[in-house]
């Protein structure tokens, strides 16, 4: 996919040369002067006019007529140079290669320098600009009829760099696309309908994805959860003719299985609702209801390819949640496999029933410190909207390095409170321990406080993708749809975890 080239060469004969351009009082330097006098000052006269912008993600096409090798110029306005951020480079890298991608094109090169602002780090730049590419050009074809003229994408990228030795630069951009393409691995599975990904599905997806990187592999069957009393899980799935799988991916990255990570995702490929049943309009993108599962395995795609120094054992609890003679009811009272019994007041508050036993599970398998993620209320999309992930936690220092990673991965999130009371309103019941759904009030509140019931003293951060999961709208990073959030959170919390003493 990369090539890396200390110099740029502008005789190279491809389809686009890619250069940034920051707004700055200065003339064409180093080798973008030596690109202006290939096109005998052309560029300088189109700054002059305002022809040729550096407004930030603008990005002026231009038609090279023979001068330099490539057969087009795209140059990318970067905004003020002080200004750029890793998230701003990203963007403006992903709008251009979306622009290339549209245009048919399949060989480009990046002068990657001309990217690099005063505040980036030039291997950060390199790593943006191997994100980007992965995520911008993400398409999901669905199921239409195929055309048969044959598909052209972005096959090879040169990357020119006076700045980075060809090794670092190589690794970084290498870093980057893992990212990206670990990202869009789950929004492909996030994207697939009910139909086309049942809980069998997830498991022989994930039993793929675990023999490719030699992982630990423990597929749950229904009789294994009867035997091991897991009655959450299966008081969800009890309506449907869709066998569970509680699937289990473990990642040995030291000698000893010591300060072991739990990821947790909510796998439900359907959720109806259940008798609480979700109304005509609301139940329609149900299939996305997998979301944090897809996360969880995204990241455990970047984690095999990259091959961090730390323990990983991945949980997902999946099922669908349906409606038949068989399912469960409101007013039913189950019993967890942590021996926690829990009345139910609500059918279509079945995520945290999976979660509360597969969080048990990720403990049974040594987990010492939990997240979870889960597109689990939609109490969350009112209290923070459709860009910001919302958090729970019952742990400062593990909520500030999972924090920090999503703020480097550009995956915002926000923290909610928990206290005492909220704990008390999912212990309310009087003939069980639990209830699963207090009411409306602080509604993403309670699904969290109900969780972290079953993660109990272990460090825990609790992730609510409910309105970021999906975008309505396309964005320089990719299209509407999926979006594969918190994938790149959870890599890279894992892989700059530090143990907590």
């Amino acid at each position: 996919m990369f090539s890396v080239h200390n110099k740029m060469d502008l005789s190279a004969k491809l389809d686009a040369l890619v250069v940034g351009f920051f707004d700055k009082p200065v003339k064409f330097d180093g080798e973008l002067k030596e690109l202006d006098n290939q096109f005998e000052g052309y560029l300088t006269e189109l700054v002059k006019s305002g022809d040729l912008s550096a407004k930030k993600k603008s990005i002026t096409k231009i038609h090279t007529f023979g001068k330099i090798g490539a057969r087009n110029l795209y140059i990318v306005g970067l905004g003020k140079e002080n200004q750029a951020t890793f998230a701003t480079i990203r963007e403006a890298f992903g709008a251009a290669c979306k622009q290339i991608q549209s245009a048919k094109l399949v060989e480009m090169a990046v002068h990657l320098d001309s990217f690099i602002g005063k505040e980036l780090d030039a291997l950060d730049v390199a790593h943006a600009a191997g994100e980007a590419l992965a995520l911008a050009t993400y398409e999901f074809k669905g199921y239409k009829q195929k055309s048969n003229e044959p598909e052209k994408r972005i096959e090879h990228v040169h990357v020119y760099s006076e700045q980075l030795e060809k090794e670092d630069n190589q690794a970084a951009l290498t870093v980057g696309y893992v990212y990206g393409k670990g990202t869009n691995s789950a929004r492909t599975l996030v994207n697939l309908p009910g139909n086309m990904l049942t809980a069998t599905d997830m498991a022989k997806y994930a039993m793929e994805l675990g023999e490719k990187y030699e992982f630990e592999i423990e597929i749950l069957e229904k009789e294994d959860m009867l035997k091991l009393g897991m009655g959450a899980m299966l008081a969800v799935n009890q309506g449907s003719i869709e066998p569970p799988k509680m699937i289990v991916l473990k990642y040995q990255g030291k000698e000893e299985w010591t300060d072991v990570i739990g990821l947790v995702g909510k796998g439900i490929t359907f959720d109806t609702g259940g008798y609480s049943i979700k109304p005509k309009d609301g139940i329609v993108g149900m299939k996305t209801d997998m979301g944090g599962a897809a996360a969880v395995l995204g990241a455990m795609e970047i984690i095999g390819e990259l091959r961090p120094e730390q323990n990983v054992v991945a949980v997902i609890p999946s099922t669908d949640n349906m409606i038949s003679g068989t399912a469960f009811k409101p007013d039913d009272v189950i019993t967890s496999m942590s021996g926690k019994t829990i009345e139910v007041l609500n059918t279509d508050a079945e995520g945290r029933l999976v979660l509360a036993d597969a969080l048990t599970y990720a403990k049974f398998h040594g987990a010492q410190y939990l997240v979870d993620v889960a597109t689990l209320t939609g109490g969350v999309i009112i209290a923070l909207g459709t860009d910001t992930t919302g958090a729970i936690t019952n742990h400062e220092g593990l909520f500030e390095q999972v924090l920090e990673a999503s703020s480097e991965a550009g995956e915002p999130m926000w923290r909610l409170p928990l206290f005492e009371k909220d704990k008390e309103r999912v212990r309310n019941s009087k003939i069980a321990d639990l209830n699963n759904s207090p009411g409306r009030e602080g509604h993403a509140i309670m699904g969290g406080a109900f969780v972290g019931e079953f993660a109990e003293n272990t460090p825990w951060v609790h992730l609510d993708i409910a309105g970021t999961a999906t975008t309505s709208k396309a964005s320089d990073l990719g299209p509407d749809g999926a979006t594969g959030v918190m994938t790149r959170t959870l890599a890279l919390f894992v892989e700059r975890f530090e143990a907590i003493k």
